[in-house]
Parts: structure tokens; C-alpha cells; sequence
């Protein structure tokens, strides 16, 4: 059984940056892709980006590209999403997932609060 848990979420300003982690244990992440996923009050769930871990292939919603980076530390078995020039609109509940690559996703973490707001 794979675990995820998230840290790193809080309240920041327009503008401002947050990092993001995923902890991962239990299981290898050779076959796997670690996504992030949020979701806003009243709104569906939205993929934000995904990392294959064997390739190191990257992809990202459009809403964020160029604002987020997602990237990986093999040694720490972590995850990272950089987020920078952040909006209102990015307030959220975000999610770790992994499954096979990025085209499923079978875990998901407990989820952390983004706040964005002056």
C-alpha cells in the first residue's frame, strides 16, 4: 500500500509563492505517476499537474502553466509543487495522487488548504 501525505499548504497574498510537498512510503515509485489534484468549494475536482516518475515526463493544466512546477527528489521519495504568482482563484484543497504513470490515479492523500487572499 502506497501512503501519500501532503504539507506545506497555508494562506498567502496574490502574488505570493507556496511550495508544496508529497511524502510517499510503502512502495517504489518506478511504474507510478505522483499528480496534484484540487478542489474548490462548489467546484470539481481539477488535475494541476502530474510527474511520471521512470521518465521524468511533466504535464500541467493550462491554468497553471508557467505559474507551477512540479518536480521530484528521488532520495526523499518527495514530490514537489512550486507555486508561484499565485491568484484568488488557486484557493483550493490540494491533493497527492499516484497510480500507473499519470493516467490513473488508485491513492490519494488527505489533502492540505491553499488560501490565496490579501
Amino acid at each position: 500500500q502506497l501512503q501519500l501525505v501532503e504539507s506545506g499548504g497555508g494562506l498567502v497574498q496574490p502574488g505570493g509563492s507556496l511550495r508544496l510537498s508529497c511524502s510517499t512510503s510503502g512502495r517504489p515509485l518506478d511504474n507510478y505517476g505522483i499528480g496534484w489534484f484540487r478542489q474548490a468549494p462548489g467546484k470539481e475536482r481539477e488535475r494541476v499537474s502530474c510527474i511520471n516518475i521512470r521518465s521524468g515526463a511533466t504535464n500541467a493544466a493550462d491554468s497553471v502553466k508557467g505559474r507551477f512546477t512540479i518536480y521530484r527528489d528521488d532520495a526523499k521519495n518527495t514530490v514537489y509543487l512550486q507555486m508561484n504568482s499565485l491568484k484568488p482563484e488557486d484557493t483550493a484543497v490540494y491533493y497527492c495522487a499516484a497510480g500507473y504513470q499519470c493516467l490513473r490515479f488508485d491513492y490519494f492523500g488527505q489533502g492540505i488548504q491553499v488560501t490565496v487572499s490579501s
